[in-house]
């Protein structure tokens, strides 16, 4: 168990964006930019303030690590495991899915059209399972589209907490769907249905396909 932990952490803290101290990524888009899917209280308080603090506990928990490892620390290292692995999942999985989310976000190439219909049919039976996916989750955790580099097709799938999906299942993220309660409660109460089917309606497919070919090609 330990030696998984261990290793969790790792892929995590050596994923490329969480190399050096982090930092808040700017929106592309204002707070309100997202009604009426997503309020601009949610937003603001999603992005400005759950999101800073897994950027600040991070960096606090990474400083600690550098200082643990020039002592040869064993246990702080140890110890820091589980701070850097769920605030660097925190970090990966908002960086990613404050991209994943436009008003204008266009709509899935040919190529992904294609790769829907082959994977799940169509693409309302894309959203039917992650929407099953997502809503069923025990607690808080994300729901996720992503690729398949091993058998080339789109998968669904869940991650607990804030783990991120690559690091943790080895399928390459294209769409999230946060399902923490911070992520809707004050807009949608205990509805988690409600938020995670009108989200569809703010997918950035053009964000997206740019996800879909990278992954294709890398």
């Amino acid at each position: 168990m330990l030696r998984q932990t261990l290793l969790a952490t790792r892929k995590i803290v050596t994923s490329p964006i969480l190399q050096g101290p982090i930092e808040l990524p700017k929106l592309d888009y204002g707070y309100k930019d997202l009604e009426p899917v997503i309020n601009s209280e949610i937003m603001e308080l999603h992005h400005s303030k759950h999101h800073q603090t897994y950027v600040t506990n991070y960096n606090a928990a990474l400083e600690k690590l550098k200082a643990a490892v020039a002592n040869n620390d064993a246990s702080a290292i140890v110890q820091l495991g589980p701070a850097l692995k769920f605030n660097g999942g925190g970090h990966i999985n908002h960086a990613l899915f404050w991209k994943m989310l436009n008003k204008n976000g266009g709509k899935p190439s040919d190529d992904l059209s294609n790769a829907i219909k082959a994977s799940f049919g169509s693409l309302d039976k894309l959203k039917d399972e992650l929407t099953a996916a997502s809503v069923g989750i025990q607690g808080s955790g994300w729901g996720w589209l992503g690729y398949d580099p091993k058998s080339k097709s789109l998968k669904i799938a869940t991650t607990a907490n804030q783990d991120p999906l690559f690091e943790t299942t080895g399928l390459k993220p294209l769409f999230g769907i946060d399902v923490w309660e911070h992520a809707y409660y004050l807009q949608y109460k205990n509805v988690r249905p409600n938020y995670v089917k009108a989200i569809y309606d703010i997918m950035n497919w053009n964000y997206i396909n740019e996800l879909y070919a990278k992954a294709k090609s890398s």
